[in-house]
């Protein structure tokens, strides 16, 4: 709900229900779509807002040793549980599908528990031969299982409109180091390595700058990678299932125009305050 320009960009962020609000896009009007959906957890996601305070007889020690105490300001949450999950999904990669251009490409942001089924749902509506990469994107965060292996990795799928002709920037790619650069030699070694389809990039710090309160908030570093190496300067993107805004501030931060759909008033909150004096970088 709301449109703004901001340094030449155009931001527009709407509130309301995807599945009513896509249907009112123009066909091949958005040049890369990234969605990152309810996992179908089964569970409410929530997460906690805090502030620190200086305490010497706080919880927390930071710099220098001062003692602070951590308090709760609030609690972020939403009901992630489907019925009927691919049902739910459908109709709305249907419509990604139809509003890619024929360059764009479309990014399913999911875990393990439903990837698999949403992957045969994807070949179906863009073809099997679409499918270009599975991304792993790995993290070492939280407590450990002890009764099995312990999840710590999303599923992205990646599917381009046209698998013969699709935005691919390679040299804008982030570099990586060498895990044994004396073998490489010192210029590949400064130059670093192209990162493959497992991304490493830890999760938002709870207590870190860039957390907005909101659950299941992404990184901004593995969404700004998506936008630079899959559209280009000027092109127009979506998320519409945007949540604190994440993609949005990516988009802006590399010059594209982005449009972003959440149904949630707090949602639309976060990201009108955080994208409102959010300049590019480039």
């Amino acid at each position: 709900m709301g449109s703004h320009d901001q340094s030449g960009l155009v931001v527009s962020i709407l509130r309301g229900d995807n599945a009513e609000i896509l249907p009112t896009f123009a066909d091949a009007s958005f040049d890369l779509i990234y969605i990152d959906p309810p996992f179908n957890t089964g569970r409410t996601q929530a997460r906690n807002q805090t502030k620190s305070l200086p305490d010497v007889l706080g919880d927390r020690t930071g710099f220098r040793g001062e003692r602070y105490a951590t308090i709760k300001v609030g609690t972020r949450s939403f009901v992630d549980s489907f019925d009927d999950y691919l049902a739910f999904l459908e109709p709305r990669l249907c419509h990604a599908h139809r509003l890619l251009t024929p360059t764009g490409s479309f990014f399913l942001h999911l875990d393990s528990r439903e990837v698999h089924y949403a992957k045969v749902l994807l070949d179906n509506i863009f073809g099997r031969d679409s499918f270009i990469n599975e991304i792993i994107w790995s993290y070492d965060y939280g407590g450990r299982s002890k009764t099995r292996w312990s999840p710590k990795h999303d599923n992205l799928l990646w599917y381009a409109k046209n698998p013969d002709n699709y935005t691919y920037r390679y040299d804008d790619i982030d570099r990586i180091p060498y895990l044994a650069p004396g073998l490489v030699g010192a210029e590949k070694a400064a130059r670093g390595k192209t990162p493959t389809d497992c991304w490493w990039n830890t999760i938002v710090s709870p207590t870190g700058k860039e957390k907005t309160g909101y659950p299941t908030q992404k990184p901004l570093a593995i969404l700004e990678r998506i936008v630079r190496v899959h559209s280009n300067p000027g092109d127009r993107l979506l998320d519409f299932f945007a949540g604190s805004g994440s993609f949005g501030e990516a988009a802006m931060r590399h010059g594209r125009d982005v449009v972003l759909v959440d149904h949630s008033v707090e949602a639309v909150e976060i990201m009108r305050g955080r994208l409102r004096a959010q300049p590019p970088i480039e």
